[in-house]
């Protein structure tokens, strides 16, 4: 689908002439993003339930069954714009996995998590909303799980290397995961201290545990802000 948007032009600078109006278009794919961009900062503002259509085609300057034909309905954009956010912070999270030092590795999960929140906050914010809606994807307890598993592996390896159960890794990615995810939560409204003391501080409460905590939290890895 190819949509019109109308834009002013005259024939000459000082002409006392009507106006023409000149009609670029919006291909199908442009469209629709331009729709997912509008959706996406109406549901972090607003909610799902807060948000209609006719905000969304207003926004867009379009009528409503432009809406209904690319998404069919505020259902289905809110189900789009979920589930891209739902890769993007997962695949930001396991692509920061680089490290070989299990501390350097909690490190740079912690700053992920939090680059996203500070990079897509609008995104974050729809996450950690209860979702009206399925998601092919799953929700956000279920993508946390799902970072939580690629942390399991690590501390799987660790645990065993200190003598420890390693079937316990499970329990102990999801309480690491969980703890960041919630901090996150709170530091998106507060936004303080700085992101790296945030993360110097998740790192050494989980590594240390609070018998061992560390006056100064430093960090080891090469990210420093």
């Amino acid at each position: 689908m190819i949509d019109a948007v109308a834009t002013d032009s005259s024939s000459t600078p000082n002409s006392d002439k009507p106006r023409r109006v000149r009609r670029t278009r919006m291909t199908g794919a442009e469209r629709r993003q331009q729709l997912l961009e509008i959706g996406r900062t109406l549901f972090a503002a607003k909610g799902f339930e807060g948000t209609s259509v006719e905000e969304i085609a207003a926004k867009a300057g379009v009528s409503k069954p432009v809406v209904y034909e690319h998404f069919g309905g505020k259902e289905g954009l809110y189900a789009v714009v979920v589930d891209r956010e739902m890769r993007r912070l997962l695949d930001m999270v396991t692509g920061s996995l680089t490290a070989g030092h299990p501390r350097e590795l909690l490190e740079q999960a912690a700053f992920a998590l939090l680059d996203y929140i500070e990079e897509y906050t609008d995104g974050f914010r729809i996450l950690v909303r209860d979702s009206p809606i399925p998601q092919s994807t799953g929700s956000f307890a279920s993508l946390i799980s799902d970072i939580a598993t690629q942390v399991e592996d690590i501390l799987g390896k660790e645990f065993k290397s200190r003598g420890f159960d390693p079937k316990l890794a499970p329990l102990y990615a999801q309480a690491l995961v969980g703890m960041v995810a919630l901090t996150g939560q709170w530091w998106l409204e507060v936004r303080r201290p700085k992101k790296a003391e945030v993360a110097a501080h998740l790192v050494n409460l989980a590594w240390h545990g609070l018998d061992g905590l560390e006056p100064k939290p430093r960090l080891i890895g090469h990210r420093k802000s």
